[in-house]
């Protein structure tokens, strides 16, 4: 099993099977419009548009799960993608990332790669962490997505190849993104 055996739903509700990315590098990415990462957005379509003439493509996945932090509908979160970053790369529809209504695609992909831990040198790690720890003191020993823009890197056979949390910015798994499209 790999991520081609899944078909998630494009913004306008068609489905989109993964096999179709098949022998691509592919970043997966939950997504919110009204988040302390959403900057993150700039920093994606960089990558996007640096790599994606060398077998490059990331996937967006607005979530609501965390604070309501995209609570718009798919048209208006795809309006805001492109209008205040220019987010040229597919956005998905609305999913829910945890709980019993997770998409299936992020059942498989945190049963992969499990919570790596935050990178505590970012601004937003340490009220993070509070936030977490106030809901759950153990939330770090679980798989589950935790906040917005958790990425994760797929090799082009469709096996996970690693996981960052949303204090890993888009600039720095350039590096690990470079190696991968090396092979």
């Amino acid at each position: 099993m790999n991520i081609y055996d899944f078909t998630v739903k494009k913004m306008n509700g068609e489905p989109q099977p993964l096999k179709d990315y098949s022998g691509e590098l592919l970043l997966i990415v939950n997504t919110a419009s009204k988040c302390g990462f959403t900057p993150q957005f700039e920093g994606l379509e960089m990558l996007y548009k640096k790599y994606r003439d060398k077998g490059f493509m990331i996937l967006g996945f607005p979530c609501n799960q965390f604070a309501g932090q995209d609570p718009g509908t798919n048209e208006e979160i795809q309006e805001f993608c492109s209008l205040n970053f220019g987010v040229t790369f597919p956005m998905m529809a609305k999913i829910e990332v945890n709980g019993e209504n997770e998409e299936p695609l992020y059942q498989y992909l945190k049963e992969q790669k499990g919570f790596g831990g935050f990178d505590m040198a970012h601004p937003i790690a340490a009220k993070l962490d509070e936030i977490l720890r106030a809901d759950d003191e153990d939330y770090d020993k679980n798989s589950d997505i935790k906040w917005n823009f958790t990425k994760f890197l797929i090799g082009r056979d469709g096996t996970v190849l690693e996981r960052f949390e949303p204090t890993t910015t888009p600039e720095q798994i350039e590096a690990v993104l470079e190696r991968a499209l090396a092979q």
